[in-house]
């Protein structure tokens, strides 16, 4: 490896490095603007110069210039620190005095660069520049005046999101950073061009006044929006969530986050379910804990065992499934399914119903087939992997369902499920990469698994990934669905699916965990409903009890990769709500068959011995040899109606985004309902 000087001291550093990384890996710190680790190099704020020898003897700036084998770099010259206080001050020229009510006060690069390099005094008595403000959509507020121009939103936008919606405009004193034609921003990563921001130019328009940083208590938690599980920080003031940030996980989200996960905290306070209540004369009315506990309770034991179903969520933690199936299971109740959507997924292997390849594994692949799913609106972060790859010149990738904009082009090579029949034997240009690829992949989604074809298309779909050798990939929606498969939260002999308990006659009694994404019109069974919001199971239930949100316990997930992930409780619960674990254990009580643990710690002693999967805390076990492919589905017809996402609108996919005011104005503007213009 070759080897330079950074303030005297001799530093190994990998071919291709710039300056400024390799002074950080000597532990010296770089002021930059412009600059970050995940975007192209503009070299524009000159905040990061440095003085290099051999060179001309004038500061450069450091993310801009190559290192190179036996360079002598200074960090802390006299020139350099002159150079510095020269680049903030002409910064500051213009910035507005704007710190006591900007929203990134606190958290502000510019802020945090002034104190080390700025001066007490401005020699400068000319006014200030003023810019227009732009319209960026419902997320992004801005205030362009204290904008300076280091285009960290425009590269984002443009490169990890692949919406080329932001540019510059105009030259010299007059550019200015907007979007074209003053539309609004489209991407669902939008929210991480303001993370990106070094000053207050761009802000998060719903929180907007609402805090200031040092309010705020921090919980490191993981999203449960989709499969992912993202890494994520909860930030709550007293009882309520304020914001939600990315955190850094390579393995996952990187450090991107999408617009869902973090501006949809605003449902989280509104339409919720804080007491218990019962239905009589066809209205619902409030109850106390014991009366509701007694009726339901009274309702189970005077139902048959084969007459009762339960039917698990998208947002449900491990440990409520956990309760649940011990409590119900010991009744004898055989349908229970944690499989709303009607996924045929969930015999066999684990490996069956997994993201072999893991997410960051994917851009390991040259040739991927994309089967009945579109990444951009069911996992936006896999989608930015994918991007990623093919922006390396290194990815081809087929679609096989809808068209849609991936932000990447991609083969085209049919709608439904008879195109994967024959597939191998095709002789187009996309067919003969996918034979000649070294490390092919297949991606599967609910788009193709949840059609009343599923088994058959599951059959096809793997004699495709068998026939060209591709690492098997499953793309799930539901943050609960991977934890559910593990625990085996689907029928027993003789049980019915979730699709079927709800069909005329299917129960006399539905006990429903958050189980919102479901049609309960056709079914007169008497339904309990366990959630957190007003939504659809609750608009039928006959019974509710009032669970806990996502911020508002300790909960494992497992996403689609099979990562056991924990989540932390940032606030308690709203008003009389309780943890879902918590209310199985004290309806247990009621029905004389006491569940064996009174804290969260027994649970997951207990989940953890019956399922040592569990315990492997942010683990995946990656590509798995031992897959037979050739054993998943089962032979059937396969019809001809094109593979359809199931995610139709990105924003309002659980009850959670259903009850964000910000959501709805995103949906709106999505589906072209709303005014995409500033007027």
């Amino acid at each position: 490896m070759p080897i330079c000087k950074v303030d005297g001291v001799e530093v190994e550093f990998e071919a291709g490095m710039n300056v400024l990384q390799v002074a950080e890996l000597a532990g010296k710190e770089i002021p930059r603007f412009c600059y970050h680790e995940r975007l192209s190099i503009a070299g524009n704020c000159r905040m990061c110069l440095v003085e290099v020898k051999p060179g001309p003897p004038k500061p450069q700036a450091s993310c801009a210039l190559p290192a190179a084998e036996n360079m002598e770099i200074f960090t802390d010259t006299p020139m350099v620190k002159k150079a510095r206080h020269g680049v903030m001050e002409f910064l500051l020229i213009n910035h507005p005095l704007d710190c006591p009510i900007c929203d990134q006060g606190g958290e502000c690069d510019l802020q945090d660069q002034a104190m080390g390099y700025g001066r007490d005094d401005s020699r400068y008595m000319e006014n200030k520049r003023a810019v227009e403000e732009k319209f960026m959509g419902p997320v992004i507020k801005t205030v362009m005046t204290r904008c300076i121009q280091c285009t960290r939103c425009v590269r984002f936008i443009t490169e990890v999101a692949g919406v080329p919606e932001i540019g510059l405009i105009s030259r010299g004193e007059d550019v200015e950073i907007t979007t074209y034609l003053d539309k609004a921003v489209t991407s669902e990563l939008s929210g991480n061009a303001v993370d990106l921001c070094p000053v207050g130019a761009l802000t998060h328009k719903p929180w907007a006044f609402n805090y200031r940083p040092w309010e705020l208590k921090k919980t490191e938690s993981i999203d449960v929006h989709d499969a992912l599980g993202s890494a994520i920080r909860v930030d709550s003031r007293g009882p309520a969530v304020l914001r939600v940030l990315p955190r850094v996980n390579e393995d996952v989200n990187e450090e991107w986050i999408s617009d869902k996960t973090r501006y949809a905290v605003d449902g989280l306070s509104r339409q919720r379910l804080d007491q218990p209540f019962i239905r009589e004369a066809g209205k619902l009315r409030p109850a106390s804990w014991n009366e509701v506990l007694d009726v339901v309770a009274a309702r189970l034991k005077a139902t048959k065992p084969d007459r009762i179903g339960v039917i698990a969520g998208d947002l449900q933690d491990a440990e409520s499934m956990k309760a649940a199936l011990d409590l119900f299971g010991g009744m004898g109740v055989t349908s229970l399914d944690c499989r709303q959507d009607g996924m045929v997924l969930g015999q066999g292997p684990r490996a069956s119903w997994l993201f072999n390849s893991t997410i960051a594994g994917i851009e390991d692949a040259d040739v991927v087939l994309l089967v009945g799913t579109n990444p951009r609106l069911e996992a936006p972060l896999v989608n930015t992997r994918l991007r990623k790859r093919w922006l390396a010149g290194a990815l081809r990738i087929g679609v096989i369902g809808e068209q849609a904009d991936l932000t990447y082009p991609y083969d085209y090579l049919g709608a439904g499920a008879q195109t994967l029949t024959g597939l191998s034997r095709q002789k187009g240009d996309f067919v003969q990469a996918l034979k000649a690829a070294k490390a092919p992949a297949i991606i599967v989604g609910a788009g193709a698994l949840t059609r009343a074809d599923g088994a058959a298309v599951l059959k096809a779909a793997a004699g495709v990934a068998k026939a060209f050798g591709a690492t098997w990939n499953v793309l799930h929606t539901a943050a609960a669905r991977v934890g559910g498969l593990d625990l085996g939260f689907t029928p027993r002999a003789g049980g019915k699916t979730a699709v079927e308990l709800t069909k005329k006659g299917g129960a006399d009694l539905l006990f429903l965990m958050g189980a919102d994404e479901i049609d309960l019109s056709a079914t007169k069974a008497f339904v309990i409903y366990m959630g957190t919001h007003g939504d659809r199971g609750a608009h039928r239930a006959d019974v509710i009890l009032p669970g806990a949100a996502y911020t508002e316990k300790n909960g494992i997930y497992v996403n689609t990769e099979g990562r056991v992930q924990l989540g932390q409780r940032a606030v308690f619960p709203k008003g009389e709500a309780r943890e879902d674990w918590a209310i199985l254990r004290a309806l247990s009580d009621r029905l004389g068959a006491r569940l064996p643990y009174d804290t969260l710690d027994d649970l997951r002693r207990k989940l953890f011995a019956d399922h040592p999967t569990f315990g492997r805390i942010d683990y995946v076990d990656g590509p798995s040899a031992s897959l037979d492919l050739g054993a998943l589905g089962a032979a059937g017809e396969l019809a001809d109606t094109p593979f359809a996402s199931p995610v139709t609108s990105f924003y309002l996919t659980n009850p959670i985004a259903r009850a964000s005011v910000t959501m709805a104005e995103c949906a709106a503007l999505a589906s072209g309902a709303a005014k995409i213009a500033a007027e």
